[in-house]
């Protein structure tokens, strides 16, 4: 008769750790989006002529307002905290640290710097009728947008993807307390 010894006990998968991997899942969404949108899309209406390239970003601008743009996007600023609370214990673990982290990152750096920074650009593109204002102006709206909405732009990027590190280490994590 052949005994096995220590034989490990499936894993089954807590409610926190579903939340956690739906977490994770939603960072990566937006952090993916901000990127891909920083290394393509910036890069080609950065070719196009002023007129077309305000356009172009009006119409960007009303389409991301979209149920599956706000899942990924309000989805993580949602649970990113929940999770936390969910994995926070005494004595803290590095998984709540971690989580902590790249939700405060999340929350100023991609959310902050979105709701402060760039939606405001965006509401004062989107009361310009571009039909009715001279090339003179278009150019001005376009140097006075283009330039900042950038630079928020890769704030945000960058704070999405090093949030995503964050939540990335903590599904890592076994949970050690910090310390040991």
């Amino acid at each position: 008769m052949h005994t096995i010894i220590n034989q490990p006990k499936p894993n089954k998968m807590s409610v926190v750790n579903v939340l956690l991997l739906i977490t994770a899942t939603l960072t990566g969404l937006s952090a993916g989006l901000l990127y891909a949108y920083a290394c393509s899309v910036n890069l080609g209406l950065g070719r196009l002529p002023d007129k077309e390239y305000l356009a172009a970003m009006q119409s960007i601008n009303k389409e991301i307002l979209n149920p599956v743009f706000f899942m990924g996007f309000f989805g993580a600023l949602i649970l990113l905290p929940v999770t936390s609370f969910l994995n926070y214990s005494q004595p803290v673990t590095s998984r709540f640290i971690f989580l902590i982290v790249a939700t405060l990152i999340y929350a100023t750096g991609t959310f902050g710097v979105t709701a402060f920074g760039n939606v405001p650009l965006n509401n004062v593109l989107a009361k310009i009728n571009l039909q009715s204002i001279s090339s003179a102006e278009i150019s001005k709206i376009r140097i006075d947008f283009e330039g900042p909405w950038n630079r928020l732009h890769n704030i945000r990027t960058v704070a999405s993807i090093v949030s995503l590190v964050f939540v990335i280490l903590a599904c890592l994590s076994k949970g050690d307390t910090m310390g040991k």
